[in-house]
């Protein structure tokens, strides 16, 4: 009975020696995991020096060249339309006819009545002649000829009102009149805009004026076409500035070829000026933003220990461009930052870095599904 007492108690021993030395090793692994902070892996970036174009940035609207609501000149019921809703249409097509029975046959009474007035000219000239009439009764006839022949033209005049035409080259919207419809005067049949080429119309703040001119490089860029940039110049400067908002018109005008801006469209406008300036970027993943300023990681060599750790740097930021942004205090040319992975680190953490998956930024990027 002793014996076994003893041997249970020898195992209880040995148990909880097992169980105190595998404790103790875990503290030790603790302790050397806690001894310092395991290095987060990014990606870098060089602060570089590069050359821009600067620009006037400003937001506009998409205008028409030439744009109009088609309406009734003069009131009728509608017997024809001649064109599809959305369709192009060219200068001096047909567009919407009106009924014209009652001015084809006054039209046809006052050409016999011009007619009969022409020949009675004729016989009272051949009567002047013969000294068979008097002058009076000559300018009575050329009077009356006169007169029916302006009576002829004014009906004409009336029927070609009745047929609405195009007045210029372009894209019709959806149709406002139906078949059958009486139409008053001034009621409105179809839009129609010409597409190419587009207006965009902007404001500047007059400080700017001064470096205006017809003819420098406006680039465009709208929402609806993400990635794509419109080319145009600039064409027309407002001579007069508001003196409520201080700024002046512009307007810029662009080839639409593909008729993808639309009349009413926003836009952002970029007016490019004919020089260059130097500038410090960074790509703008780099910068961590916030309300107390923004900042970035510059990676600089551990003091102890080799390796890489990084200084949080605040800085006072510029113009962005495409993936860059401009810095204009708080970095030096030729310093390493953080370009990826910032989010995750603190003012002195390791890092190790790997540059072989991260991506590569550009001044005119074009997205993919663009």
């Amino acid at each position: 009975m002793v014996k076994k007492i003893g041997l249970t108690l020898l195992g209880l021993v040995c148990l909880i020696g097992l169980l105190g030395w595998s404790k103790i090793a875990q503290f030790k692994a603790m302790g050397a995991q806690s001894h310092g902070p395991q290095p987060d892996s990014v990606s870098t970036a060089e602060v570089k020096e590069e050359s821009w174009q600067p620009t006037f940035d400003a937001v506009g609207s998409v205008t028409a060249v030439q744009g109009v609501v088609v309406s009734a000149e003069m009131a009728g019921k509608v017997t024809r339309i001649a064109f599809e809703s959305g369709a192009e249409v060219k200068e001096g097509d047909v567009l919407v006819e009106f009924d014209t029975s009652t001015e084809q046959a006054q039209l046809r009474s006052a050409e016999a009545v011009a007619r009969l007035a022409e020949l009675s000219l004729v016989r009272a000239r051949d009567l002047l002649e013969k000294q068979s009439t008097s002058q009076a009764d000559l300018d009575a006839a050329e009077a009356q000829a006169a007169g029916a022949k302006a009576q002829e033209e004014n009906i004409r005049a009336v029927i070609a009102k009745k047929t609405i035409r195009a007045p210029f080259t372009g894209r019709v919207g959806i149709r406002q009149a139906n078949l059958g419809q009486y139409l008053a005067s001034g009621d409105p049949i179809v839009v129609l805009q010409s597409l190419d080429p587009v207006y965009v119309d902007f404001s500047l703040t007059q400080q700017r004026v001064s470096q205006l001119s017809a003819g420098l490089d406006v680039r465009v860029t709208s929402d609806a076409f993400t990635g794509h940039i419109f080319n145009g110049k600039l064409t027309a400067i407002n001579p007069s500035v508001d003196p409520v908002t201080r700024s002046v018109k512009v307007q810029a005008t662009l080839a639409n070829t593909d008729r993808r801006l639309l009349p009413g469209m926003f836009a952002n406008v970029a007016v490019m000026l004919p020089t260059q300036q130097r500038v410090i970027t960074i790509p703008i993943t780099s910068v961590i933003y916030a309300p107390f300023g923004d900042s970035v990681y510059v990676v600089e060599d551990a003091k102890e220990g080799g390796g890489k750790v990084v200084r949080q740097q605040f800085v006072r930021l510029g113009e962005a461009r495409g993936d860059f942004v401009a810095v204009t205090e708080g970095l030096k040319i030729g310093e390493t930052v953080v370009g990826t992975g910032a989010f995750k680190l603190r003012n002195g953490s390791p890092v190790v870095i790997h540059n072989e998956y991260a991506p590569k930024p550009e001044l005119a990027p074009k997205p993919v599904d663009a």
